[in-house]
């Protein structure tokens, strides 16, 4: 397939905009590669053509057409555009990377201290990451949304529970009307279904997403409730509903992802929140 650019981006931020402004004319298959590249910076910079197409489900060749399609020479030039970012952000992250694979407890046999370890390191990593891809001025625009809402339903099942959880505890706390979307008995759409346009929806859903957050995050947005969605991807199915988004990138350990970054990221809304509503 003929490159549409003459061009192609040097930095990550403009091939990420690249992306988001192509992604929907994208054949399916290189979408598919797109939304794997942008969740999984890590794994396009330093694997393989062979292994990076292994775990994005694809076709080696697809990587390969994926590039050229944006521009690039081949898949290694495509590769130093990741390289860049990685470089700049996490100087160390490589290293570290390579560490959690192989002083990782089912090739060390450490046990319980190589598993806490290991688990303390993606924390490490997923806090470094948090301040790099979350700014301060998202974090005022979603404080002040939730800071004028009448009632704040928190929207957040599976993975994310623990993360609405917390935040109806640190808001109930503040002094915040707060609703705790729990699905109990399956009865989510009725939780939420008081929600009006003087309200706000926290949408919390990681990859693979649930598709109860999802659906409800639109309904929400449907009607005039502004939505603050919490996931990892720009290519997240709650983007079309979010008037502000964050994008949190854990890291993870032994294939289980951390909390820590999104934990931290919903303190600081809470207590920013809080703050506004105090008026300090």
């Amino acid at each position: 397939m003929a490159s549409e650019t003459t061009e192609p981006p040097r930095d990550f931020e403009a091939l990420k905009e690249l992306l988001l402004a192509r992604h929907d004319s994208l054949p399916r298959r290189l979408a598919q590669v797109a939304a794997f590249a942008l969740e999984n910076p890590d794994e396009i910079a330093f694997g393989t053509v062979a292994s990076v197409a292994q775990q994005a489900d694809v076709q080696p060749s697809t990587l390969i057409r994926f590039a050229q399609q944006l521009g690039f020479a081949g898949f290694s030039d495509l590769q130093e555009v990741f390289r860049q970012q990685l470089r700049s952000r996490w100087p160390d992250y490589r290293e570290r990377l390579a560490r959690l694979k192989v002083d990782g407890p089912q090739a060390s046999g450490g046990g319980a201290a190589a598993l806490l370890a290991g688990f303390v390191e993606s924390a490490t990593v997923s806090l470094e990451r948090l301040g790099d891809t979350v700014s301060a001025e998202e974090v005022e625009r979603a404080a002040g949304i939730l800071a004028g809402a009448d009632t704040i339903f928190l929207l957040g099942l599976r993975r994310a529970f623990p993360v609405a959880a917390y935040l109806a505890y640190a808001l109930g706390k503040l002094g915040l009307r707060a609703v705790l979307v729990d699905h109990v008995a399956a009865l989510a759409p009725e939780q939420i279904g008081g929600a009006r346009p003087g309200d706000a929806v926290v949408a919390i859903s990681f990859s693979p997403y649930t598709p109860t957050t999802i659906e409800l995050a639109a309904r929400a947005a449907e009607i005039g409730v502004p939505v603050v969605a919490i996931t990892d991807s720009p290519f997240s199915p709650l983007r079309p509903s979010a008037t502000v988004q964050f994008e949190v990138a854990e890291a993870d350990f032994s294939a289980f992802r951390s909390l820590s970054a999104t934990l931290a990221l919903a303190m600081a809304l809470a207590v920013a929140t809080g703050a506004r509503r105090g008026g300090g």
